[in-house]
């Protein structure tokens, strides 16, 4: 250390690198040289004999500090001599002249000097950023790019996003013979001067002499060069996204950057929220309010998106492909967690597919993942097939409204499936027959105290409730609740709704007791249940928390329970993961009821269709 405290040249900050250093890519053009030749003499010095200069990521100079060079994964002071500004006019002089965005670059490099003024204009800093051309770095996605849709990039900066872009136009334009314009708002794609980097191949570039003129360069590049793709980095005015927008209904393939880390950034950016569609305040009606269990203003997404795939570089070889940005955004606006793929590049090169959703308290890790066959770069990606598949529930036709059904009995059905749907019998045989019918026994564990403050076990004195379900419910649960036909010795009351409104004198004499009145709307299985939890402040966690079957089975035989499990599986495989509606098989018109109510439980809407003995539930998504 200097007597000032100062590192000595080459000693790094506080976090060092690791040992050993990741690999150079092969294929890279970075013109280092010419970067290194812009730099005072002093700092050209000590770059041209260091160690792990091919992996230098940019030079900081500062007036007043020391000059830093940073690495992926280190930084490391390079002089003890700290900046003049003679050294911040050296290289000022030796590049290009900034533009309004303070960035300048060396002709014909892919470069970046960016400067930092003071309050009088004058340049006080400079961050020169190593710019490389990076052959092959799309290997992830290559099969994505030549379907032709407009392919968004999301990420944080130095991911590689701008590296990323510069590969997709070269391949579009060579390998895929496309006429690709680029729209090099600072000239960080294509470099600077008038001509562009042989890195781009034979893709064409247009510049932009202000910043805030790109969004008018971009529908000039659409009207006078006749492009098939149009490539942009950095989108980040409301102008820009609306004229990516005008561009995309011009049926122009879309390539582009923007700022945010995820999708759900650009949700939540009132500016770009329109690359994926808008979101727009809806007030829903009571009935349809209640079905999706929300409350009766929603937001939901306002037009088809911009962009039709988002890719979210996590890191650079980790990659998440979202290839429905609508799907995407839909799930995301009515809280359900999307479904992600995630790439990532392996040492022998291949790509890692696998399929994850995020948890809630942490989007980077994985609640679920299913693997899928990896593939060589570049390859067609192999399609998943999932539950829809095996043939116990049919999703809905798409074309056409009406459908023909076979009249046959059901008894008969088992015998005629076929290999795919005996196996899904076989899983559904095994979920019966693993599944614990007292999962509610240990959320009881510990439980807290009545509404008010009362011991356990809570007295509730019913009004109009079906007295039926509310001893199935209470014994198949095991909850601490005694029901009681004297208000007087009653803790709580839980009493029909229409039923209340007309019973004022109820009402007031559960005032006068300082009563908790809870209301159901209807007598069935899911509302008595819910009201019951919240009585006892159990948490409702939806469709997370396991369903106990023996609620909704009227008798608990083995058909009730096999009908029931089901209409489970349709909902929680399917319906609610995959947005898709499911018809089940036919069942007689008491177990239909009760599939009615478990799909209720799930704050689903579902209905029967079809004639006796083949008359079946459908069940609809939220």
């Amino acid at each position: 250390m200097t007597s000032h405290g100062r590192p000595a040249p080459g000693a790094s900050n506080p976090h060092p690198a690791t040992p050993e250093q990741p690999t150079q890519p092969s294929g890279i053009t970075d013109d280092l040289e010419q970067l290194l030749a812009v730099l005072p003499p002093s700092i050209r010095q000590t770059l041209s004999h260091h160690p792990q200069r091919n992996y230098l990521v940019e030079v900081v100079m500062d007036l007043g500090r020391q000059p830093e060079a940073r690495f992926p994964q280190q930084t490391e002071y390079l002089s003890e001599d700290v900046i003049s500004q003679a050294d911040l006019d050296y290289c000022i002089e030796r590049v290009g002249s900034f533009s309004g965005d303070n960035r300048a670059g060396i002709e014909r490099t892919l470069h970046r000097i960016s400067a930092i003024r003071n309050r009088q204009g004058t340049i006080i800093g400079l961050t020169c950023r190593v710019g490389r051309a990076v052959f092959g770095t799309i290997g992830m996605i290559r099969d994505l790019v030549e379907t032709g849709k407009s392919i968004l990039m999301l990420g944080r900066p130095g991911v590689g996003k701008t590296t990323a872009l510069r590969e997709i136009a070269r391949v579009l334009a060579d390998d895929l013979n496309k006429r690709v314009v680029i729209i090099d708002t600072s000239n960080e794609i294509a470099g600077d001067g008038d001509i562009p980097h042989p890195a781009l191949g034979r893709a064409r570039r247009m510049q932009v002499a202000k910043p805030e003129l790109q969004h008018q360069v971009m529908i000039e590049a659409v009207e006078n060069h006749m492009p098939e793709v149009i490539v942009i980095d950095e989108i980040g005015t409301e102008l820009e996204a609306l004229a990516a927008r005008t561009i995309a209904e011009r049926g122009v393939q879309l390539v582009g950057t923007a700022h945010g880390n995820r999708i759900e950034n650009l949700i939540k950016n009132p500016t770009l929220s329109d690359l994926v569609g808008g979101i727009q305040s809806v007030t829903l009606g009571d009935d349809e309010a209640r079905r999706r269990g929300s409350q009766k203003s929603v937001l939901e997404r306002k037009a088809p998106p911009t962009f039709d795939i988002a890719v979210e570089m996590l890191e650079r070889q980790r990659w998440v492909v979202h290839e429905q940005v609508s799907d995407t955004v839909d799930n995301l606006l009515r809280g359900r967690l999307p479904v992600m793929q995630v790439r990532a590049v392996d040492d022998q090169g291949k790509v890692e597919i696998t399929e994850e959703v995020q948890s809630p308290s942490n989007p980077e890790l994985s609640t679920y993942r299913r693997s899928r066959p990896s593939t060589s770069l570049g390859s067609d990606v192999p399609q998943v097939r999932g539950w829809r598949a095996s043939g116990q529930m049919l999703p809905l036709q798409t074309q056409g409204r009406s459908r023909t059904v076979r009249s046959v009995p059901a008894a008969a059905l088992p015998s005629m499936r076929s290999p795919e749907h005996q196996q899904f019998d076989q899983l559904l045989q095994e979920s019966l027959s693993d599944r614990t019918l007292e999962d509610e026994d240990d959320a009881l564990a510990g439980m807290p105290t009545g509404p008010n403050g009362e011991d356990l076990p809570l007295h509730v004195y019913p009004y109009a409730v079906s007295r039926q379900h509310l001893d199935q419910i209470i014994h198949t649960l095991n909850l601490p609740i005694v029901i009681t036909k004297d208000l007087d010795h009653a803790d709580a009351v839980l009493a029909l709704r229409s039923h209340l409104k007309n019973h004022s004198k109820l009402k007031h004499m559960a005032q006068v007791r300082q009563l908790a009145v809870y209301a159901v709307k209807s007598n069935t299985m899911p509302q008595i249940i819910r009201a019951l939890k919240r009585m006892l402040k159990l948490d409702d966690q939806g469709i997370n928390e396991p369903i106990n079957l023996n609620l909704f089975s009227r008798s608990g035989d083995g058909d009730e329970i096999e009908a029931l499990e089901e209409a489970r599986l349709a909902v929680e495989q399917i319906v609610i993961p995959k947005g898709q509606p499911v018809e089940l098989l036919p069942r007689s018109a008491k177990v239909r009821k009760m599939q009615h109510e478990l799909v209720e439980h799930y704050r689903l809407k579902s209905s029967s269709f079809g004639d006796e003995p083949n008359r079946r539930l459908r069940i609809y998504p939220a």
